[in-house]
């Protein structure tokens, strides 16, 4: 008879294969996957690093230099817009990969908006594809830039709000006040 403990721990079999295995980010390839979050966050971050300073420095060079300056603001502008792209589509290519699609899948984004929010709103696959490991999971800076992504385009969404808004409740107020003085011109006294 064996003897056997009843107040002894279960003994299973576990899968001892040990942590999983993530993907290196690769900020500047083509190759690696990223997740939604991070495509997000690196856009927002080349955003803010490249064409925010090349539209200050375009307008200060503007306001300094008069019509010149409007030439040099514009090259400028433009040479930022070129950066982006160069930028985005990498990072859609390495999020074409999570997908387990071809990098091909980054020209969607020539469509406005369309393309960008496939890229968000498409899950990445599970595990390893045949692009390689998952991407790491996301750091508090990726969570950082995603939340100041959000918050500037909660701010553009109001300023476009309000530029349409205050210039038509402006128009309704200068008709309401011609209206009234109409109105009095037309009372006898």
């Amino acid at each position: 008879m064996s003897e056997s403990n009843q107040y002894q721990t279960p003994q299973s079999q576990v899968d001892q294969s040990g942590p999983q295995k993530f993907g290196e980010v690769k900020i500047f390839s083509v190759s690696g996957r990223i997740g939604r979050l991070r495509f997000l966050a690196y856009t927002v971050g080349v955003y803010l690093l490249v064409a925010i300073p090349a539209n200050v420095i375009g307008g200060i060079l503007a306001a300094i230099m008069g019509d010149s300056g409007l030439v040099v603001s514009i090259a400028f502008s433009a040479l930022a817009s070129i950066v982006m792209l160069v930028f985005y589509f990498m990072f859609a290519i390495q999020r074409s990969h999570d997908m387990n699609t071809s990098g091909w899948l980054s020209l969607i984004l020539l469509i406005p908006l369309l393309g960008y929010l496939i890229f968000l709103f498409a899950p990445g696959t599970q595990g390893e594809n045949r692009f390689g490991p998952p991407p790491p999971e996301n750091s508090g800076g990726v969570i950082a830039l995603v939340v100041i992504g959000g918050l500037g385009m909660f701010v553009a969404v109001i300023g476009i709000l309000a530029a349409i808004a205050i210039p038509a409740y402006q128009a309704y107020i200068d008709k309401a006040e011609q209206q009234q003085n109409e109105q009095r011109i037309e009372q006898p006294r």
